[in-house]
């Protein structure tokens, strides 16, 4: 897979300044506690991955600065009751944990919003994708829930192909 033409010049123009924790929520519902639960295997694990906004904010005289919003998930839900739904039609939702991060580019070179776009949605969750790993596990840790170990992220333009010999 190749980077696009507004990819590439977005990544030539953009520096990474700073990733930083916006926002966070974690909470067990009412009946759910994990650390006495037998059952926390059985629980179905769902995830959620946001590119929520771009803002390009000047920096009055010192240049301008790309800010890239993104909201990570984690719910755990009750497979037998997601079965048969709760009275909204919700899954039945025994614990979750979300995050935003905010990640920041000084922006070198005047670029379109397009170039902007792509970035934000093709590249930069790739550097918040660790803090959101560390985020997660020690959340996890802290209120008892199931491990969940995130994998590495890689961009499919950087995967290798795969030889006979290895």
């Amino acid at each position: 897979m190749t980077i696009s033409h507004t990819l590439q010049k977005a990544i030539d123009s953009l520096r990474l300044q700073d990733v930083y924790l916006r926002d966070s929520f974690a909470h067990c519902h009412d009946e759910f506690d994990p650390k006495y639960l037998g059952e926390q295997e059985a629980l179905n694990v769902q995830q959620m991955h946001v590119v929520r906004q771009t803002v390009i904010a000047d920096l009055e005289g010192n240049g301008k600065l790309v800010r890239v919003f993104v909201r990570f998930g984690v719910r755990w839900v009750n497979p037998i009751a997601e079965r048969s739904m709760d009275e909204q039609g919700s899954p039945s939702v025994v614990a979750n944990i979300e995050a935003e991060f905010i990640a920041e580019y000084a922006l070198e070179q005047e670029i379109s919003q397009t170039c902007i776009d792509d970035f934000a949605t093709q590249n930069a969750s790739l550097h918040v994708w660790p803090y959101w790993r560390e985020f997660l596990a020690s959340q996890c840790e802290r209120m008892r829930l199931p491990r969940i170990v995130l994998p590495a992220w890689q961009l499919p333009h950087h995967r290798r192909e795969e030889s006979s010999g290895c």
